[in-house]
């Protein structure tokens, strides 16, 4: 047995415990649903207890950089010397195949090691000349305060350091509620981490329960001072409206519909490389995932082809098999959405070029051509290996298309020209573009974050900083002034 598997508890004010509400939830192997473990999950009361403890927590935490330092460089370490168990358990309770789960690993210690360098720019302040005489002004970044931070069950355990490093850093305290499916890697991993490097009580605290418990309390309590979320659309603009309400700072990270152009004059056999790891990596369900390719006329009937030969080789199965590439969908409710989206996609009359088989949960890759750009089915973020292809009559139109979408995360652009390429990518609607790759890359000091109904707020560094720590001015007058009265 996996050891975080018995790790099945809540992490509160230091201390693991078994939640209260009067209800016991399977975690389950997303590819044979087995049971990993049952989580008694924790009550209303038990996720007031933890903003409450975070908030006196973060008092001392906040001031004490040699100790964050400490727990920080600890953690990391911890990390590394538990690289197996944790790429395990990956694998076992979100269906990451052994390339997803290495690419989340790696990414996690990323964060984390960048995160460290973050310490010392807390308290740290920037002079700056004042207009009247004899006065200095220094520009100080301090602590949030507590972060209300939420993740999503596809990357479970990055999406979760990626707020809880940085956060963590720069003095806050964290409450943090992992996706249930998720609960082991992305809560109790994470809480056992900071509990190994001799975190302080209170200062990261571990929720295991379900928004039916929680309802608003993570976005409107009162010891919140930013929520950070990685999820849907829906609940982010819920979040939103809440956390607007009581004038909270959020970073949101949500739905996208990222288009892959492939321009008239692109390297077909490059972007087909691309387009394979693009769309199949963690069977699509990814935010940054190709959601549409949107493919210039003269070199469709080639990308096509050959996108489709590739489609037919790409392995599934158990993700234990190192050689997976498309293993299980999370649950079943995500699959009846997929097969409902094939489904749409026939009764539209669209060309399918590779139709997916059901075996057990997962769906094998499946390839539409020749959507409609303004269809319903190209608004809808397929989360799966549903592949939509789109034909441009132009370079120029091929951005409009892929601008056509309320969403604007992540998309890419495959061109020879590089010079035409970045001035195609100035003008995607995207807040990420990636020229000659595919969209889904995230880097810890990268401008990561979406436009539109795609988010709020940007991660990576230097940008994090501001997000997760409160300006503040200093004035000293080194001469007394002379005042008009």
């Amino acid at each position: 047995m996996n050891q975080y598997q018995q790790l099945n508890q809540n992490f509160i004010n230091g201390q693991w415990v078994d939640g209260t509400e009067d209800t016991i939830v399977g975690m389950h192997n997303p590819y044979n649903m087995d049971v990993l473990a049952e989580v008694n999950i924790a009550s209303l009361d038990q996720v007031n207890e933890a903003f409450d403890g975070a908030k006196e927590a973060q008092k001392a935490w906040g001031k004490d950089a040699a100790l964050r330092k400490t727990v920080m460089t600890k953690a990391i370490q911890y990390f590394k010397d538990h690289k197996d168990d944790i790429m395990e358990i990956l694998t076992l309770e979100s269906g990451s195949t052994a390339v997803k789960a290495n690419l989340e690993f790696d990414l996690t210690v990323g964060v984390m090691e960048e995160s460290l360098t973050m310490v010392d720019q807390v308290g740290k302040f920037e002079e700056k000349t004042s207009v009247i005489p004899d006065k200095m002004n220094e520009n100080y970044r301090l602590p949030k305060g507590v972060i209300s931070s939420i993740a999503p069950f596809n990357f479970p355990l990055y999406l979760s350091m990626r707020t809880i490093a940085p956060a963590l850093a720069l003095g806050n305290a964290v409450v943090h509620k992992a996706d249930l499916q998720c609960g082991l890697v992305s809560g109790s991993a994470v809480a056992k981490a900071f509990e190994e490097a001799g975190i302080p009580s209170g200062v990261f605290q571990s929720i295991l329960t379900t928004p039916d418990v929680t309802g608003d309390v993570m976005f409107n309590h009162e010891a919140a001072n930013r929520i950070s979320f990685t999820g849907s659309t829906a609940v982010g603009r819920q979040i939103g409206k809440v956390a607007g309400e009581q004038l909270k700072d959020v970073s949101l990270e949500l739905g996208g519909n990222a288009p892959f152009c492939v321009m008239s004059d692109a390297d077909i056999d490059k972007a087909v490389d691309a387009a394979v790891f693009g769309k199949y990596l963690h069977q699509g369900q990814i935010c940054m995932m190709t959601n549409r390719f949107v493919v210039h006329e003269d070199v469709y009937n080639a990308f096509v082809e050959k996108f489709v030969d590739r489609s037919k080789k790409v392995k599934h199965g158990d993700p234990r098999d190192p050689d997976v590439i498309v293993g299980p969908l999370i649950n079943e409710e995500q699959m009846e959405k997929s097969l409902n989206n094939i489904q749409r996609a026939k009764d539209a009359g669209y060309d399918i070029l590779l139709e997916g088989e059901q075996v057990g949960n997962i769906l094998t890759p499946t390839v539409i051509g020749n959507v409609d750009n303004d269809s319903d089915l190209t608004q809808t973020e397929m989360f799966s290996p549903i592949a939509l292809i789109i034909k441009g009559s132009s370079d120029t139109d091929i951005i409009a298309k892929a601008n056509d979408t309320e969403f604007g995360l992540s998309s890419a652009i495959f061109c020879n020209d590089e010079d035409k390429a970045r001035a195609y990518a100035l003008d995607l609607q995207f807040g990420m573009t990636h020229i000659n790759d595919q969209p889904v890359n995230d880097e810890p000091t990268a401008m990561f974050g979406g436009i539109g109904q795609s988010g709020i707020g940007r991660f990576g560094s230097p940008y994090i900083i501001e997000e997760f720590t409160e300006g503040k001015w200093i004035s000293v007058q080194k001469r007394a002034r002379e005042f008009p009265f």
